[in-house]
C-alpha cells in the first residue's frame, strides 16, 4: 500500500522519481525501492516524503480507519 500511494502522490505532484530522489538526496535506485515496498524510508524520510507530497503520513501508509476514526477526511486532493 505504501508504495503505490507514494507513486501516486508523486505523479500527481508532476514529480519524477529523478526529482524526488534529488530533493531527498538518495539515489534514485533507493527511491525506486520505496515505490516498488522492497525498501522502507526511514522516520525522517517519511516526514519529508509527506511534506513534499502536502500529505499525512498516515495516508501514505494507508491508515485510513485510523484518520476517520479521528474524524480527519480520508480524502487526500491527488
Amino acid at each position: 500500500m505504501f508504495g503505490k500511494r507514494l507513486r501516486a502522490a508523486r505523479i500527481s505532484r508532476k514529480y519524477t522519481q529523478q526529482n524526488v530522489a534529488d530533493i531527498l538526496e538518495l539515489t534514485v535506485n533507493a527511491y525506486q525501492k520505496y515505490e516498488q515496498g522492497e525498501r522502507f524510508p526511514s522516520p525522517e524520510t517519511l516526514v519529508k516524503l509527506a511534506d513534499l507530497f502536502c500529505v499525512p503520513i498516515d495516508w501514505l501508509l494507508g491508515r485510513d480507519d485510523y484518520l476517520a476514526s479521528l474524524g480527519v477526511s480520508v480524502d487526500v486532493p491527488l
